[in-house]
Protein backbone atom coordinates (compact mmCIF):
# COMPACT_ATOMS: atom_id res chain seq x y z
CA UNK A 1 0.00 0.00 0.00
CA UNK A 2 1.43 3.16 -1.13
CA UNK A 3 1.86 5.68 1.72
CA UNK A 4 0.08 9.11 2.11
CA UNK A 5 1.99 11.91 2.90
CA UNK A 6 -0.35 13.81 5.40
CA UNK A 7 -0.41 17.00 6.96
CA UNK A 8 0.71 17.37 10.38
CA UNK A 9 -2.40 17.63 12.86
CA UNK A 10 -1.11 16.58 16.03
CA UNK A 11 2.32 16.74 18.00
CA UNK A 12 3.43 14.64 20.92
CA UNK A 13 5.01 15.78 23.86
CA UNK A 14 7.39 13.99 26.15
CA UNK A 15 8.65 15.79 29.21
CA UNK A 16 8.76 15.63 33.41
CA UNK A 17 5.70 15.44 35.36
CA UNK A 18 8.02 17.60 38.01
CA UNK A 19 8.76 21.19 36.96
CA UNK A 20 12.96 20.83 37.41
CA UNK A 21 14.97 23.65 38.78
CA UNK A 22 15.34 25.47 36.36
CA UNK A 23 12.51 28.12 35.40
CA UNK A 24 13.16 27.54 31.77
CA UNK A 25 11.57 24.23 31.54
CA UNK A 26 7.97 25.58 32.88
CA UNK A 27 8.04 28.17 30.64
CA UNK A 28 9.20 26.60 27.67
CA UNK A 29 6.62 24.31 28.24
CA UNK A 30 3.92 26.72 28.39
CA UNK A 31 5.74 28.73 24.94
CA UNK A 32 5.33 25.46 23.60
CA UNK A 33 1.68 25.00 24.31
CA UNK A 34 0.51 28.03 23.11
CA UNK A 35 2.54 27.29 20.00
CA UNK A 36 0.87 24.32 19.00
CA UNK A 37 -2.76 26.10 19.77
CA UNK A 38 -1.90 28.81 17.60
CA UNK A 39 -0.70 26.87 14.20
CA UNK A 40 -4.27 25.13 14.94
CA UNK A 41 -2.83 21.30 15.96
CA UNK A 42 -3.40 19.29 18.78
CA UNK A 43 -1.74 18.72 21.84
CA UNK A 44 -1.51 14.86 22.46
CA UNK A 45 0.46 14.22 25.49
CA UNK A 46 0.55 11.55 28.48
CA UNK A 47 -2.16 13.31 30.60
CA UNK A 48 0.02 14.49 33.42
CA UNK A 49 -1.35 18.30 34.93
CA UNK A 50 1.66 18.41 37.18
CA UNK A 51 5.26 19.91 36.25
CA UNK A 52 6.25 20.82 32.60
CA UNK A 53 3.44 18.35 31.34
CA UNK A 54 0.68 20.65 32.99
CA UNK A 55 2.27 23.56 31.89
CA UNK A 56 2.34 22.23 28.35
CA UNK A 57 -1.51 21.19 28.67
CA UNK A 58 -2.41 24.49 30.21
CA UNK A 59 -0.62 26.92 27.41
CA UNK A 60 -2.45 24.97 24.83
CA UNK A 61 -6.20 24.95 26.52
CA UNK A 62 -5.51 28.29 28.00
CA UNK A 63 -5.25 29.66 23.52
CA UNK A 64 -8.10 27.64 22.61
CA UNK A 65 -6.18 24.70 21.17
CA UNK A 66 -7.37 20.41 21.55
CA UNK A 67 -5.29 18.41 24.41
CA UNK A 68 -5.34 14.87 24.24
CA UNK A 69 -4.38 12.97 27.54
CA UNK A 70 -3.28 9.32 27.67
CA UNK A 71 -2.60 8.14 31.36
CA UNK A 72 -2.49 4.79 32.68
CA UNK A 73 -4.66 4.05 35.62
CA UNK A 74 -1.89 3.96 38.14
CA UNK A 75 -0.73 7.37 37.58
CA UNK A 76 -3.84 9.22 37.55
CA UNK A 77 -3.33 10.03 41.04
CA UNK A 78 0.51 10.60 41.17
CA UNK A 79 1.06 12.92 37.53
CA UNK A 80 -2.66 14.35 37.98
CA UNK A 81 -5.77 15.01 40.01
CA UNK A 82 -9.12 13.42 38.40
CA UNK A 83 -10.69 17.39 38.71
CA UNK A 84 -8.01 18.65 36.11
CA UNK A 85 -8.19 16.19 33.93
CA UNK A 86 -11.54 17.17 33.65
CA UNK A 87 -10.64 20.33 31.70
CA UNK A 88 -8.46 17.88 29.08
CA UNK A 89 -10.81 18.03 25.42
CA UNK A 90 -10.18 13.86 25.45
CA UNK A 91 -8.85 11.92 28.30
CA UNK A 92 -8.00 8.16 27.78
CA UNK A 93 -6.96 5.95 30.28
CA UNK A 94 -5.35 3.15 29.65
CA UNK A 95 -4.42 -0.62 31.59
CA UNK A 96 -0.47 -0.19 31.35
CA UNK A 97 2.32 1.86 30.04
CA UNK A 98 2.92 -0.19 26.83
CA UNK A 99 -0.81 0.56 25.67
CA UNK A 100 -0.44 4.71 26.49
CA UNK A 101 2.93 4.63 24.40
CA UNK A 102 1.41 2.69 21.52
CA UNK A 103 -1.78 5.26 21.46
CA UNK A 104 0.55 8.44 21.59
CA UNK A 105 2.41 6.84 18.36
CA UNK A 106 -1.10 6.46 16.44
CA UNK A 107 -2.17 9.58 17.27
CA UNK A 108 0.60 12.10 16.52
CA UNK A 109 1.85 13.38 13.84
CA UNK A 110 5.06 14.45 15.45
CA UNK A 111 7.31 14.25 18.72
CA UNK A 112 8.88 16.68 20.70
CA UNK A 113 11.23 16.04 23.89
CA UNK A 114 11.02 18.70 26.66
CA UNK A 115 13.20 18.05 29.67
CA UNK A 116 12.51 15.33 31.73
CA UNK A 117 13.81 11.94 33.43
CA UNK A 118 13.79 8.55 32.89
CA UNK A 119 10.76 7.90 31.28
CA UNK A 120 11.18 10.89 29.23
CA UNK A 121 13.99 9.32 27.60
CA UNK A 122 12.63 6.15 26.99
CA UNK A 123 9.96 7.55 25.56
CA UNK A 124 11.76 9.35 22.76
CA UNK A 125 14.79 6.47 22.52
CA UNK A 126 12.10 4.18 21.51
CA UNK A 127 10.30 6.59 18.80
CA UNK A 128 13.79 6.75 17.45
CA UNK A 129 14.38 2.97 17.46
CA UNK A 130 11.14 2.62 15.45
CA UNK A 131 11.91 4.90 12.68
CA UNK A 132 15.37 3.17 12.83
CA UNK A 133 13.22 0.08 12.36
CA UNK A 134 11.67 1.65 9.24
CA UNK A 135 8.31 2.18 11.12
CA UNK A 136 7.63 5.65 10.96
CA UNK A 137 9.05 8.73 9.35
CA UNK A 138 7.06 11.71 11.48
CA UNK A 139 9.72 14.57 12.41
CA UNK A 140 11.51 14.39 16.26
CA UNK A 141 12.56 17.28 17.62
CA UNK A 142 14.65 17.32 20.93
CA UNK A 143 13.88 20.82 22.88
CA UNK A 144 17.35 21.53 24.24
CA UNK A 145 16.43 24.30 26.32
CA UNK A 146 19.39 25.25 28.11
CA UNK A 147 21.55 22.80 26.82
CA UNK A 148 19.51 19.82 28.55
CA UNK A 149 20.03 17.44 26.43
CA UNK A 150 23.69 17.73 24.97
CA UNK A 151 24.79 14.87 26.91
CA UNK A 152 22.38 12.43 25.41
CA UNK A 153 22.93 14.38 21.67
CA UNK A 154 26.85 13.53 22.56
CA UNK A 155 26.38 10.02 23.38
CA UNK A 156 24.02 9.10 20.04
CA UNK A 157 26.99 10.98 17.83
CA UNK A 158 29.44 8.42 19.86
CA UNK A 159 27.21 5.55 18.97
CA UNK A 160 27.40 6.91 15.31
CA UNK A 161 30.82 7.08 15.45
CA UNK A 162 31.30 3.42 16.93
CA UNK A 163 29.18 1.88 13.95
CA UNK A 164 25.82 1.02 16.23
CA UNK A 165 23.68 3.14 14.86
CA UNK A 166 22.55 1.60 11.25
CA UNK A 167 20.45 3.77 9.09
CA UNK A 168 21.81 6.55 10.48
CA UNK A 169 19.59 8.36 8.18
CA UNK A 170 16.28 7.52 9.37
CA UNK A 171 17.34 8.79 12.53
CA UNK A 172 17.99 12.73 12.51
CA UNK A 173 15.91 13.78 15.33
CA UNK A 174 15.82 17.97 15.07
CA UNK A 175 17.64 19.97 17.86
CA UNK A 176 16.38 23.11 18.37
CA UNK A 177 17.63 25.45 21.22
CA UNK A 178 14.71 28.34 20.85
CA UNK A 179 11.89 26.67 21.60
CA UNK A 180 9.24 29.40 19.56
CA UNK A 181 11.12 27.58 16.22
CA UNK A 182 9.92 24.17 17.32
CA UNK A 183 6.67 24.24 15.64
CA UNK A 184 7.64 25.85 12.33
CA UNK A 185 10.96 23.53 12.30
CA UNK A 186 8.03 20.76 12.45
CA UNK A 187 6.20 22.05 9.85
CA UNK A 188 9.35 22.93 7.39
CA UNK A 189 10.66 19.14 8.16
CA UNK A 190 7.24 17.97 7.18
CA UNK A 191 7.05 19.70 3.77
CA UNK A 192 10.23 19.08 2.74
CA UNK A 193 9.58 15.15 3.36
CA UNK A 194 6.72 15.42 1.08
CA UNK A 195 8.93 17.17 -1.79
CA UNK A 196 11.25 14.50 -1.35
CA UNK A 197 7.90 11.57 -1.69
CA UNK A 198 7.14 13.67 -4.60
CA UNK A 199 10.29 13.54 -6.58
CA UNK A 200 10.78 10.24 -5.87
CA UNK A 201 6.98 9.35 -7.36
CA UNK A 202 8.06 11.49 -10.15
CA UNK A 203 11.56 8.93 -11.07
CA UNK A 204 9.84 6.00 -9.92
CA UNK A 205 7.61 6.81 -12.82
CA UNK A 206 10.18 7.73 -15.27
Amino acid sequence: MTETHMPIRSICVYCGSRPGRDPAYIEAGRTLGRAIAAHGLRLVYGGGTKGIMGAVAAGVLGEGGHVTGIIPEFLVDMEATRHSLGQLNELIVTEDMHERKHKMFERADAFVTLPGGIGTLEEIVEIMTWAQLGRHEKPMVFANIGGFWKPMLDLLSHMREEGFVHTAHKVQPLIIDAIEDVVPSIMDRWEDLGRLKGDDAVISRL
